[in-house]
């Protein structure tokens, strides 16, 4: 599990081949890797991936061809990815409960600076419309946010300065493609609700 409180923004340092997926060396820059063990998982741009080798300030992940199906920003050299360790018991919780498993891909509308922060506005899949609502929690690239506006399948988020500075978001231009999950307790409600009706 993960808060969607984003640690650095590190770099796909390289990228090949592996069994129909790829292996990627990710580069990191703030990260502290030095309580990161064989196995442990790390969220790279949203995506929960397990680390299969630790030297120094990178870190390896296999990921599998039904993940990059699924996501997107995992297979570009020297493309910025936000990253953060999984959650301790112990960990401030200053987001909201993140599995790192990627619901669909978001295209951002529009993203305006409004002087104080930026907005922006992003088109969900149409299977996810149903799970944003406003003031209620959405990840982009991993980035815990409030949603402040929902029409259909769009919605828009405000995103501080912090924000910006801390993460990959800055990127981000109209026709940018996201990987976006929806919260997991609108998960969890559609599905009792769903269950009561059949």
């Amino acid at each position: 599990m993960f808060s969607g409180i984003i640690a650095d923004v590190g770099r796909i340092a390289e990228a090949g081949d592996r069994e129909g997926g790829l292996r990627l060396v990710i580069a990191t820059g703030a990260l502290d890797l030095s309580d990161v063990q064989l196995g442990d998982s790390i969220a790279v741009n949203g995506v929960c991936l397990t680390a299969v080798k630790i030297d120094g300030k990178t870190f390896t992940v296999d990921v599998s061809r039904e993940t990059l199906n699924c996501t997107v920003g995992l297979d570009a050299i020297n493309a910025p990815v936000n990253l953060e360790k999984a959650l301790r018991l112990a960990d401030r919780l200053g987001g909201h409960l993140v599995s790192g498993h990627v619901d669909g891909v978001g295209v951002v509308l529009a993203f305006t600076d409004l002087g104080e922060s930026w907005r922006l506005v992003v088109r969900a899949p149409q299977a996810l419309a149903k799970f944003i609502a406003v003031k209620g929690s959405i990840t982009i690239n991993g980035v815990s946010l409030t949603i402040n506006h929902v029409s259909g399948g769009e919605f828009s988020v405000n995103l501080i300065p912090h924000t910006l500075q801390m993460t990959n978001l800055k990127n981000l231009r109209a026709g940018s493609r996201v990987n976006l999950e929806v919260d997991l307790i609108a998960r969890y409600v559609e599905r009792m609700m769903s269950a009561q009706e059949e």
